[in-house]
């Protein structure tokens, strides 16, 4: 685009963008999602009930999640209660003596918890421990 001024000369407008900002701001806002996006796939949030005696758990095996909409997991993979069985057990890989820990939200009914635990027996699992969050209590000075 052109113009002419009062003295007569035509001069042409300065029209390019400078992009070096907006790359900076792209390459920052890359950085920011790459650090981020592995911690926000950690895991099913739940909010475990809390109790005084708590067992350190030292290694997992299979944790089975139940979050507050009821649905089930095995790891970090939703399962249907009806394969459960046959899940656990191949991830157990035919040792039925190995730990199986339910990680329930404090929410989820008690007849919920008592299916998959049922699920499980019936899948000869018979080492089932429950997850549970300690409870603060303050101590007296």
């Amino acid at each position: 685009m052109a113009f002419t001024t009062s003295k007569g000369t035509t001069q042409t407008a300065l029209a390019d963008i400078n992009v070096t900002p907006l790359v900076d701001v792209v390459l920052v806002l890359l950085v920011i999602f790459m650090l981020t996006a592995p911690i926000l796939q950690s895991g099913i949030e739940v909010t475990l009930p809390k109790t005084r005696t708590v067992k350190v758990v030292k290694s997992e095996t299979v944790v089975i999640t139940i979050d507050k909409e009821q649905t089930l997991y095995v790891g970090n993979n939703p399962v249907n209660i009806h394969a459960l069985g046959s899940v656990v057990e191949q991830k157990l890989n035919g040792n039925a003596t190995n730990p199986v820990y339910i990680r329930a939200d404090q929410s989820v009914p008690y007849g919920v918890i008592a299916g998959v635990m049922d699920a499980l027996q019936q899948a000869n699992v018979t080492n089932l421990s429950l997850v549970t969050q300690p409870l603060r209590t303050k101590r007296a000075e």
